[in-house]
């Protein structure tokens, strides 16, 4: 008679002197647990509680009273690129004022790098924002911005990300007609993508799309099945919040400039979901609930734009969901710290730590659509640390979240868990 094989090897972390779940049910200011302990079993968490009554497991590591926190979620990075605009930096702190045009430095760079580089650069930067307690991350495509290059963008990227965005709508060309482009992002570009996408963006903003451009991109890309994220209101008041609540998108990124009826529109998109509760019935016709558009602010980009930061306690006092993400880029946002990105919601956009720490996380998740049941991977929900859920955790050097702005800047990532595995971080 052969024995059958044994179940998924168990680890109890425990002595968490503070564990910030980010729960949908227990909202932001009532997901702290104390002197608690988290049992992973294979990719999930099994168990979490009060240390005192956790389970026997196979392994145990002490946090020694350390704060633990969900893996960030960022909902919102560029990785898929070559080349440096370090000069287009000093030019814009010295004065000169940002243009979406820029990004065509980069795609010439990009379409001049070999798979093999695209390769390395991307998982070199998809190491440091582990390194950093990022656990789940989205990516996009845009710095090609023709229909080889942006199958073979997406298709790199697809290796690595969590999910992948489409983004042929990131700027017109030099030199295409603007209408023949949006035309070829609607057709042969989206065919060519779609096998390596879960999403699609636009980019609808002065010098880049326009309202009705971005229109006809989202119809197309909601027609061959891709969820729909904008980028919009980034450089001025303009169509993206009004078009992302038109059509459903899962979120509307940067979101600098809103009027107040912008602001209305995002809150009423959450109305049923603020008002139904945790454990309400659906409101699609899977019968799972169904999160509004949610506000991706971007704070890292907004101080080196040297823009307005976005108005995320305007938006989360009016109901809407806010995300965190780092927009990782080369030239608006060269950075994957979300460690930076929750400091500077706290210190310069009005948050709470408790708010920031979950626009980090559960807001990333609600972005990606990633924060229950199963992601659009058909993996374990993130974003959020319960039973049943992918078992992706972060503890700090420091006994509180509150020293992520309390010690901004401060290497503060202890020790990093993915789909309960322990993540080897570089030497301090």
């Amino acid at each position: 008679m052969s024995t059958p094989p044994a179940g998924p090897a168990s680890t109890l972390i425990t002595n968490i002197g503070e564990l910030s779940t980010q729960n949908e049910a227990e909202g932001p200011e009532n997901s702290v647990l104390r002197d608690a302990a988290v049992v992973f079993e294979g990719e999930r968490i099994s168990w979490i509680g009060v240390a005192s009554a956790a389970p026997a497991a196979d392994a145990m590591i002490d946090a020694g009273g350390r704060c633990g926190l969900p893996g960030w979620v960022d909902s919102h990075t560029h990785l898929v690129f070559a080349g440096c605009r370090s000069a287009e930096f000093e030019a814009r702190m010295a004065g000169e004022s940002y243009a979406a045009g820029g990004i065509a430095v980069t795609t010439d760079a990009t379409r001049s790098a070999s798979d093999y580089d695209l390769t390395r650069l991307l998982l070199a930067r998809a190491a440091e924002a582990a390194a950093g307690g990022t656990t789940y991350l989205e990516t996009k495509t845009g710095y090609g911005l023709n229909v080889e290059e942006e199958r073979r963008h997406a298709r790199i990227a697809s290796t690595v990300a969590n999910q992948v965005t489409y983004l042929g709508a990131h700027l017109v060309p030099a030199g295409a007609d603007a209408e023949e482009y949006t035309d070829l992002v609607c057709t042969d570009m989206l065919e060519a993508v779609r096998p390596y996408v879960q999403w699609a963006d636009v980019f609808c903003e002065k010098g880049a799309f326009t309202e009705e451009q971005s229109r006809r991109v989202l119809q197309a890309c909601r027609d061959a099945g891709l969820g729909l994220r904008v980028h919009g209101n980034q450089l001025g008041y303009g169509a993206g919040v009004r078009l992302a609540v038109e059509f459903g998108a899962a979120s509307v990124d940067h979101v600098n400039y809103l009027t107040d009826d912008d602001v209305a529109a995002l809150s009423g998109t959450w109305t049923k979901w603020n008002a139904a509760g945790p454990d309400a019935g659906g409101t699609d016709a899977s019968g799972a609930r169904t999160p509004g558009t949610v506000a991706t602010c971007l704070p890292a980009c907004d101080l080196s734009t040297r823009a307005p930061l976005a108005p995320a306690r305007k938006l989360l006092d009016a109901g809407v969901q806010v995300a965190l993400a780092s927009n990782c880029n080369p030239g608006t946002s060269f950075t994957s710290s979300m460690n930076f990105c929750v400091a500077t919601a706290v210190l310069q956009m009005g948050l709470t730590v408790s708010e920031a720490v979950r626009a980090a996380t559960f807001g990333g998740a609600l972005a990606l659509r990633a924060h229950t049941g199963e992601d659009r991977d058909g993996k374990r929900a993130v974003g959020s640390l319960a039973v049943g859920h992918r078992a992706d955790l972060q503890l700090l050097n420091a006994p509180s979240a509150a020293h992520l702005a309390y010690r901004p800047g401060m290497p503060l990532t202890g020790a990093v868990w993915r789909a309960g595995q322990q993540l080897g971080l570089p030497p301090r």
